[in-house]
């Protein structure tokens, strides 16, 4: 099976860590200074496993494998598998001041001169760079323009994951759902609790959704709701959320809020994955 390997590397206080925690959120089995003797193990390891994507984070520190890097990579590539290597930097005095602030030692300066150590480890990683599919400077970026810059990248190279929508129906009885992003009320809509022949049944019977769906009320709500939506879930994927979590809620969370998150989740399939969880619906006891 081919890989999605992506290669993090570059200087040290750039962002090497933030890209690799980027890519886990994408989905890739990441794994920091792996000594170089096992990274082709886990690579072979690793074909024809449930893992697809790889991240690999490589530093100064690893010399043997700076020095084993052209080998490494072409037989990742003989092998057929998918190749992108990072480079982030950054420039010197901006490191030096990072340095600083967090008042880490610079793993070639321990004890010694930040600025000769930061020096060095330029030219010992200049090969890397120059075979770098990608190189990110991050001299002027925060950890959030960083994160939508790497999305950004991925995007480009096919190699970004899409953002998962979950449409959650919920009971305002039981409490809100922890994760909600997004929570819309539905309780002003016509209640099928107080039907008799619907009170017993749940939003999933086609019943209880066509009392539901049929009125104006909810028809305008879910028409808002869609259109919200679709304006702003390009912009959540942008800032690079893995999950986008939206709850519909009533009462009891059987009736009104099952049936509304069932129609919202088709009427966005067209957009984006939305998977349907209904929290409460197997709730017993009053489901007003």
């Amino acid at each position: 099976m081919t890989l999605q390997v992506v290669v993090v590397t570059g200087m040290s206080g750039a962002g090497r860590s933030t890209a690799l925690h980027v890519l886990e959120d994408l989905g890739y089995y990441c794994v920091d200074n792996l000594p170089p003797a096992l990274a082709g193990e886990l690579v072979a390891l690793t074909t024809g496993s449930a893992i697809e994507r790889l991240g690999l984070g490589i530093d100064v520190r690893t010399g043997a494998f700076l020095e084993g890097a052209d080998v490494f990579f072409s037989r990742l590539r003989d092998a057929g598998h998918r190749l992108e290597l990072l480079f982030v930097d950054c420039a010197d005095e901006v490191l030096v001041r990072r340095y600083s602030e967090t008042r880490r030692p610079h793993p070639l300066a321990p004890g010694g001169d930040l600025l000769d150590a930061i020096h060095r480890e330029r030219q010992r990683l200049s090969p890397l760079r120059a075979q770098a599919s990608h190189v990110l400077d991050t001299s002027e970026l925060s950890v959030h323009a960083l994160r939508r810059a790497l999305l950004d990248w991925l995007a480009q190279t096919g190699s970004e994951r899409p953002m998962v929508v979950r449409v959650v129906s919920f009971g305002f009885k039981y409490g809100l759902p922890v994760d909600a992003d997004l929570v819309f009320d539905l309780r002003f809509l016509p209640n099928p609790y107080f039907v008799p022949e619907l009170k017993a049944r749940s939003g999933l019977d086609s019943s209880v959704a066509d009392y539901v769906l049929q009125t104006p009320e909810a028809q305008e709500l879910l028409g808002d709701i869609e259109r919200l939506l679709r304006h702003t879930l390009p912009r959540y994927e942008r800032e690079g959320k893995a999950y986008l979590t939206i709850a519909l809620g009533c009462t009891g969370g059987r009736h009104r809020s099952v049936a509304l998150s069932e129609e919202l989740a088709r009427r966005l399939r067209d957009l984006k994955e939305a998977r349907v969880v209904h929290r409460d619906v197997e709730r017993k006891g009053s489901v007003r």
